[in-house]
């Protein structure tokens, strides 16, 4: 008899299981009902499967239902079903079974993971119930769940929002006295909660250790919230101060950065240089507003007489990039019209954007009118045209451009020398490209990663596979790694060689 009955509650178990996966909850859900009625005894591990299916399809009114009916039967919940059900309900936003669920798990002393804990505390500080969130942390400390980072900077983002900054302070000293390294996402928490509450030089002194330690990524919005909150307070020294440590520490600043800037210019004025004017013009050309920057020049700088080459190559510069290459020649005609005299960078930017956009007869005549004016090419501008025929497929032009900048004196770098071997290496003259490389070498200028993936795969495309290898060792010797892809082309090449052999 038992075991008949033992196997029957195997059938139903099996049925229950195969509705949850063909996503029938109300079918298995009918099936637990129908075993529950019959001679088979129903364990509390059933309900725990089955409230654990309902959860996942975000069944909550049905798993309310089981849960009061295991209840009455005297079962209970473990607490990773517990836990399961609890970070379901939350991110429902139920949190009115949620406190029905919490004081059923303290008589029977569950406690909910670390996973559960976090999701019900962001629910709470979400609901501007940070009281009975930092009673939930000294609870779950009480009954040994120790809080993480991310514990902390839920609270800490709770409490700043809250305009508790005195606790949230205090809950960032508990945190780093628990031994724990601030991330990215509590710093931001920290740090943007202060300055959004006026407290930008409190988040500076408490940020300053975890940023100059280096330790942690700083992100554009940390940053950009010190900088704003220096802003707001007067204090622009402290803000710009801010703004080059971020391009120090690897972060480039962003246009909110820029637009951050702009906007304390525009209401507190700017110092009356022309340096200062010239930064302003960046700043509006960084966060990609050119037309604005060309009005700035023409309504302010020119009536003051603040307005020199710079203040021309900036707006070009802008104008190029934003692939108004013709705009950009008008400014051209305008400063030379004006009589500020262009420069090297001036035509740089110009010939570099006419060679983009394939108006080389152009580009000859701006080189022609820049030799007239006895402007003479720098490095930039020679890896400029080099690159552009080298692209174009003129590898030959590329070349004796390259040797008439050695001639005269100009020592290329890795860019240029990576421009040349690129074209050598896409018309299918590698051992030419080698000779390059060796070359480079020899004049004391060290290949970068891209060499290295320049030659390998012109090695690899003319079937020189050995040579590739040897190239391959010594790029890993200088502490660069190739491209997957390209590693498993030459892999896969020399496997090839070897099974034809």
């Amino acid at each position: 008899m038992c075991r008949r009955l033992g196997a029957t509650r195997l059938i139903y178990r099996a049925r229950i299981s195969n509705y949850v996966k063909a996503g029938l909850v109300d079918r298995a859900l009918q099936v637990f009902d129908e075993m529950s009625r019959s001679d088979c005894r129903v364990f509390s591990a059933d309900y725990n499967r089955l409230i654990g299916a309902l959860v996942r399809r975000t069944r909550f009114d049905l798993a309310d239902r089981c849960y009061r009916q295991m209840a009455l039967r005297g079962f209970s919940l473990t607490s990773f079903t517990y836990s399961r059900l609890v970070s379901g309900l939350c991110r429902a936003r139920n949190l009115a079974l949620v406190d029905r669920l919490l004081p059923d798990m303290d008589k029977l002393g569950c406690v909910l993971d670390i996973w559960a804990s976090n999701i019900y505390l962001n629910l709470l500080c979400d609901e501007d119930r940070v009281e009975l969130a930092l009673e939930v942390l000294d609870r779950m400390v009480e009954l040994g769940r120790e809080p993480d980072v991310v514990t902390y900077t839920i609270l800490i983002d709770g409490l700043c929002k809250a305009g508790r900054f005195d606790a949230a302070v205090e809950m960032w000293h508990r945190m780093i006295g628990q031994g724990f390294v601030p991330d990215k996402i509590a710093c931001t928490a920290l740090v943007v909660g202060l300055c959004v509450g006026g407290k930008v030089e409190l988040a500076y002194d408490l940020i300053i250790g975890v940023m100059k330690g280096g330790r942690t990524e700083f992100s554009c919005l940390i940053y950009n919230a010190l900088i704003s909150g220096f802003c707001k307070a007067g204090k622009i020294d402290k803000a710009l101060a801010i703004k080059s440590f971020m391009g120090r520490n690897g972060c480039k600043p962003d246009s909110v950065t820029y637009n951050i800037l702009l906007n304390y210019y525009e209401r507190d004025g700017l110092r009356r240089d022309i340096y200062s004017y010239n930064q302003f013009l960046k700043g509006l050309c960084k966060a990609k507003q050119p037309d604005r920057a060309y009005r700035l020049m023409v309504h302010e700088m020119q009536v003051k007489g603040l307005c020199d080459v710079v203040s021309y190559n900036t707006l070009m510069a802008a104008f190029s990039e934003d692939r108004r290459t013709r705009r950009a020649y008008k400014l051209f005609e305008e400063m030379c019209g004006k009589g500020i005299a262009p420069d090297v960078v001036t035509f740089t930017i110009l010939i570099n954007a006419f060679l983009r956009d394939g108006s080389s007869d152009i580009a000859k005549e701006l080189l022609d009118k820049m030799s007239g004016m006895n402007i003479f090419p720098d490095r930039i501008l020679y890896t400029t045209i080099i690159d552009h025929f080298c692209k174009s497929g003129k590898v030959t032009i590329a070349q004796n451009i390259f040797n008439d900048m050695v001639e005269k004196g100009i020592w290329p770098d890795v860019v240029s020398y990576n421009a040349i071997i690129n074209g050598l290496c896409k018309s299918t003259r590698v051992n030419e490209a080698m000779h390059v490389y060796e070359q480079m070498q020899a004049r004391g200028c060290h290949a970068d990663e891209v060499t290295y993936k320049l030659i390998i795969s012109g090695l690899i495309r003319e079937k020189k596979l050995s040579v590739a290898c040897k190239v391959w060792d010594e790029m890993m010797e200088k502490g660069f790694t190739l491209d997957s892809s390209i590693s498993e082309t030459l892999i896969s090449a020399i496997h090839s060689v070897d099974s034809a052999g």
